[in-house]
Formats: structure tokens, C-alpha cells, sequence
């Protein structure tokens, strides 16, 4: 079984807009990847995003070799890292020129899927897609169509239709859903942002959307809100959440009170990550203090254990807010292991490891040799069968990283990964040939959704 997968380019994709791979990023287009999930069958789902914005380029022009372009992809693997198909979502309307070719706006997705930025394989194997605006859009599994969309708009001036999800999806054990949802007012701003840390008992299907249940709130006190603002599809105690009705204290809150140190102003803007389920009663979920333009390393920072009641159960400990802070690179992400109830971070100092009381119980630093080259990667996500899944950001490969039975075994079992990952980079290498680390596949199936 191969641990490296290549993210392709589809060869159609290529082709229509003539993308001219070996060009610079900083001329205005670029590759990424935005989320990975696994499914319990093995198969592997990595969400990515394409697109091409060059000055000197007018917003209508008719050549699709120079127009702008703006795509959301999904790529199917097997189990053995075979590349089994992709789909793409057409142009956003980011973009001025609307060309359908590749899939566009008259499919439904229009803007919304573009946007996408997470990914979640749900109990029936149906993936979903979610972005900001609560916008979910289900997905079959072969990828050959969207089967339900819901959103809302991302500020509170615009019009339009409001049918929100969520923003973050990720199943517990028995397939129920911790979701986050947002709320327009957090710090005066108009836009919607995540703020509440929900949970579903019922599934989410093309037909039927479940009520949430809150269990946490980031801030406590969205300005300005009215009864137009009211979430009747996420409940607190039985009532909608919106207005002055939320769970309380908020994190902000809890954050504040038990670091006595921390001053009021350390958690303003603060915002809340995706949550991870450590096992079936048990979450962690980030929260990260203001970005400053000058600079963040050293900014209030916490990952905070919350049980299935919203009860807050501790926070993982073992990190220095300035030598080991997320910040820098802006590695918020989590992974979280529930079948051996384990928690996984990376950034650009350090892999932890943490056992479900939130006790750390590991740190390789990235400072070493063996390690080092992890600064390249970020962690998207932890599979069923306990493999973290790693993305190098600039060669846009994945690598499967088997979690060891005993933690203080996982350095030699990264060595070892990033020993195979060498490797086998030199096969694909001859086999895909890529272009400036752009892998394209003319061989999987295409979907235009």
C-alpha cells in the first residue's frame, strides 16, 4: 500500500484555460488544498481549490486561455491511493465571465461551492462540502452530483435566500454530527461568523435537514441582533439560538476567567476553529485570539475539551504561547483519534500528541533533522483506521502517517514516514511526470458538477 497520493490537475481542466504550469504563483493563479476526509470503506476524499486572476485581464474576456477562472474540486482515492475519480464545480461569480464548460452557476452551485473549505464523509457515505455562510452542499459519493444545497448569505445586508447548515461537519463513533454554525453582530462585524459549537442526533440527507443542538458559544453577546436574526434550526434548551439566548459562559469567557492572567482585551476577535471529536461524549475545539498585521506569535491561544452536555472539561496543555505558538503559518487545525481517544496538532514547530484528559504526551520538534521536514506539511486529518493524513503545501502530495500503538513511539514512526515519503516521491515522480510539482491525470473519470 502506497502512503504518497498526488493531487491532480485534471488534463480537460488544463487544457480549456491553457494554464501554464511552470508560471509563479505570485502571477496570479495557485493550487490548494483545503481539506481532506476518510471514509470508513477506506476511501479517501481531498477537497482542493484552482484558480487564475492575472492583471492586465479584463473580468469578460471570451478566450479561456486567458480568462480568469475560479474552480472547487474533489478528488475520490482508493484504499491502495489509486486516483478513482475527481469532480469540479464551475466558475464563481467572482469571477466576471461565467464559463459553464467545466461545470458553472447554472448547476446550482454558483459561488457557494467555490467557497467550499471543508470536507466530511457523513454516516451514509454521501460527502459533505461546507463553507462560510453555514453553505453545505451534499455530494454522492462517486461524485457524479449534488444532491442538496443549503446556505444563507455571508452578510446580513445582502438578500437571498437562508437556509443555513454549517460551516465545520465531523462525525462522532455512532454518526452523529458535531457541526459549528454562525452568527451575524460577533464584534460589531456584518458578516456571519462561526460562533456556536453545535450537535445533531438525527443525520443530514438530500431531503432532510436535522436540528442542532448547541453546546458552546464563542462569544457571548452578538451585537444588534433582531428576531430576523433568530437560528430556528439550532436550539439552546429548546429555543432558537439569536439574540441575548446562546450557551453561557462562552469560551471567551471561560478562557478569561480561569487564565487569571489573561486580560479582557487578549480574547477580543478571537475566532473559533473546526472541532474534532476525541470520542463520543468528548470534543476539542480551538480558539484562537486576534491576527495582527504586524505580527502574532505570542497571541492567546487554547484548545478546549467540551463534553456532549457543553460542559467544559479542560483544555490540552504542554504549549508555550510564543515557542510553540500556531500563528506563525496560522496552523490552527486539530486531529482527533476516537478509537484510541487521541489528539493531534502540527505547526511550524512542532507535532503533539495528547491523550483524552488533554495531558501531553508528546512533542517531536521540528527543529531536528528527522523532522524538519514537516514544516511543509499541515494535518487535515486522522482516519478511521488512526493514519494521520499530512499535505505538503507546495509539492501537493499527501502522506498517510500510521498512528503507533504506543505514543512515545510516534518520532520513529514520522522518521519512517517521511523516510517513505522520499521514496516514493521519486516514483510518482516517474510515473506522473509533473511540471513544477503539478500532477495531471488524464486516466480518472471527470465529473462537471
Amino acid at each position: 500500500m502506497t502512503y504518497t497520493m498526488p493531487v491532480p490537475l485534471p488534463s480537460a481542466l488544463v487544457d480549456h484555460h491553457a494554464v501554464d504550469l511552470e508560471r509563479k504563483y505570485t502571477d496570479g493563479w495557485g493550487l490548494k488544498v483545503e481539506d481532506v476526509a476518510a471514509a470508513p470503506s477506506g476511501d479517501i476524499y481531498a477537497l482542493y481549490s484552482v484558480h487564475r486572476f492575472t492583471r492586465g485581464v479584463a473580468g469578460d474576456e471570451a478566450d479561456p486561455a486567458k480568462a480568469h477562472f475560479g474552480y472547487s474540486l474533489v478528488t475520490r482515492y482508493a484504499p491502495d491511493g489509486t486516483v478513482l475519480a475527481t469532480a469540479v464545480s464551475g466558475q464563481s461569480e467572482h469571477y466576471l465571465r461565467q464559463d459553464t464548460t467545466l461545470g458553472g452557476p447554472t448547476t446550482g452551485l454558483g459561488r457557494d461551492l467555490w467557497w467550499a473549505k471543508g470536507l466530511c464523509v457523513l454516516p451514509d457515505g454521501t460527502l459533505a462540502a461546507t463553507g462560510p455562510g453555514d453553505h453545505t452542499h451534499l455530494i454522492t459519493a462517486d461524485l457524479t452530483a449534488v444532491t442538496a444545497h443549503h446556505g444563507m448569505p455571508r452578510s446580513r445586508h445582502e438578500n437571498g435566500p437562508r437556509d443555513p447548515f454549517a460551516t465545520w461537519i465531523s462525525t462522532t463513533p455512532a454518526g452523529r454530527l458535531l457541526c459549528t454554525t454562525g452568527e451575524y453582530g460577533l464584534y460589531n462585524y456584518g458578516n456571519l461568523l462561526n460562533n456556536i459549537v453545535a450537535i445533531t442526533d438525527r443525520p443530514l440527507t438530500p431531503t432532510s435537514k436535522p436540528t442542532l443542538q448547541a453546546l458552546a458559544s464563542m462569544e457571548a453577546e452578538p451585537v444588534k441582533h433582531t428576531e430576523a436574526d433568530l437560528r430556528p434550526d439550532v436550539l439552546f434548551n429548546g429555543m432558537p439560538v439569536g439574540m441575548d439566548h446562546r450557551p453561557r459562559p462562552s469560551l471567551t469567557e471561560y478562557l478569561t476567567g480561569l487564565q487569571q492572567t489573561a486580560r479582557r482585551w487578549d480574547w477580543h476577535d478571537a475566532r473559533l476553529g473546526r472541532p474534532a471529536v476525541v470520542r463520543e461524549d468528548l470534543f476539542v475545539v480551538p480558539i484562537f485570539g486576534h491576527i495582527n498585521r504586524g505580527g502574532s506569535r505570542g497571541q492567546r491561544f487554547a484548545f478546549v475539551l467540551v463534553s456532549d452536555k457543553g460542559e467544559f472539561v479542560g483544555q490540552l496543555g504542554g504549549m508555550h504561547l510564543h515557542r510553540d505558538s500556531p500563528f506563525t503559518g496560522f496552523c490552527f487545525a486539530i486531529a482527533a483519534d476516537p478509537a484510541r481517544e487521541r489528539i493531534y496538532h502540527l505547526n511550524r514547530y512542532g507535532l503533539f500528541a495528547w491523550t483524552a484528559t488533554g495531558v501531553r504526551a508528546q512533542r517531536l520538534d521540528l527543529e531536528e533533522a528527522r523532522f524538519k521536514l514537516l514544516k511543509h506539511f499541515t494535518l487535515v486529518d486522522c482516519t478511521p483506521t488512526g493514519e494521520l493524513v499530512l499535505v505538503h503545501r507546495t509539492q501537493h502530495l499527501m502522506l498517510r502517517v500510521p498512528c503507533p500503538a504506543s505514543l512515545g513511539d510516534l518520532g520513529q514512526v514520522v522518521e519512517d514516514a517521511l523516510r517513505s515519503y522520499a521514496k516514493e516521491r521519486t516514483a510518482l515522480k516517474k510515473r506522473w511526470q509533473p511540471v513544477n510539482w503539478h500532477w495531471v491525470d488524464s486516466t480518472a473519470p471527470l465529473h462537471r458538477l
